[in-house]
């Protein structure tokens, strides 16, 4: 039996619970295709996942975890494949690894002009980044709030915003507020400072990844007829909105997003595509080896990271 590196998650805890070993080959079944792994993404989700909270795709240890890979085709059913380089999500789980099998209408070609990395980068956080925009509805001289914004999906959304003609205000972590200047917010402001809700000032859009007491912050600063799209709880809890807070304020709020996986696939082309174009840089702070998964985990819950953290594998 061949083995392969990878990283395994046997029991639910701290970021030392992923360990670095050997696992059997991928043999890919009929309708399946396999891919020689170069990067592999992280999410916070993963781990969240990892210490044994948020599990979106009900599974349990022993596993190898990681869901976004890019690499190489090397085998399998569609032979027009073989030999492209391509990312795709692995359902869930195999993505900490050399090699993995997917179902063979997964993979997205990656596009001409567009590295392997910033690929892989964009597979789930330019998705995402999409989505809520899409979402959001931005339309030129609306003043955009993007929480969290030089993180993965945050950066994104301050290039798209950008994009779309709005004002962006960025509101980062402590030390990271050159990092949203840089990549085209007009206005950065710290959320840990106190005040920073005066810097930031009033908005028509608020893109809600942090939750708790920064979302709150955020949704007081929405004029009427302003919109709330909230995504993700990186400060541990949903914002503390109700429907009935965002009626009586006149706004509208949006939780989550809402769309079928067709939709879903429509917006990561659409990201790789403006990727490839130079319309969308994503930002990749920080690279471990596979190995190093661990530390790459434990980087990501320390707010020591900064855009998307790969693994190399």
């Amino acid at each position: 039996m061949e083995v392969m590196r990878a990283v395994w998650l046997r029991e639910f805890g701290g970021p030392e619970v992923l360990r670095a070993g050997e696992a059997p080959d991928p043999v890919p079944e009929p309708g399946q295709v396999l891919i020689t792994v170069a990067f592999a993404n992280t999410t916070f989700v993963e781990t969240q996942f990892r210490a044994g909270g948020m599990n979106p795709f009900g599974v349990r240890p022993p596993v190898i975890p990681g869901n976004g890979v890019g690499g190489v085709v090397t085998a399998g059913a569609d032979g027009n494949l073989v030999g492209r380089q391509v990312v795709t999500s692995t359902g869930g789980t195999g993505g900490y690894a050399e090699r993995v099998a997917v179902p063979a209408r997964d993979p997205f070609l990656v596009p001409d002009g567009l590295a392997l990395d910033a690929a892989v980068a964009l597979l789930a956080d330019g998705r995402t980044a999409k989505a809520l925009a899409h979402t959001a509805a931005l339309e030129p001289g609306q003043r955009v709030l993007v929480e969290a914004a030089a993180g993965g999906v945050g950066s994104l959304l301050v290039q798209l915003a950008k994009n779309a003609g709005a004002t962006v205000v960025a509101a980062t972590g402590p030390g990271k507020v050159d990092v949203a200047r840089e990549l085209g917010a007009d206005v950065a402001v710290d959320y840990s400072r106190p005040g920073w809700a005066e810097e930031a000032g009033e908005v028509d859009v608020v893109f809600d990844g942090v939750g708790g007491e920064t979302g709150a912050t955020a949704f007081s600063l929405l004029r009427r007829g302003g919109r709330l799209v909230m995504y993700g709880l990186a400060s541990g809890a949903w914002t503390p909105v109700s429907d009935d807070d965002a009626a009586a304020k006149g706004v509208t709020l949006h939780r989550g997003l809402s769309y079928q996986p067709d939709e879903l696939r429509a917006f990561t082309e659409a990201a790789l595509a403006d990727g490839a174009a130079g319309k969308l840089t994503p930002l990749i702070g920080q690279r471990f080896p596979l190995e190093q998964a661990a530390d790459a985990h434990r980087a990501i819950e320390n707010r020591a990271t900064v855009g998307k953290t790969l693994l190399v594998v």
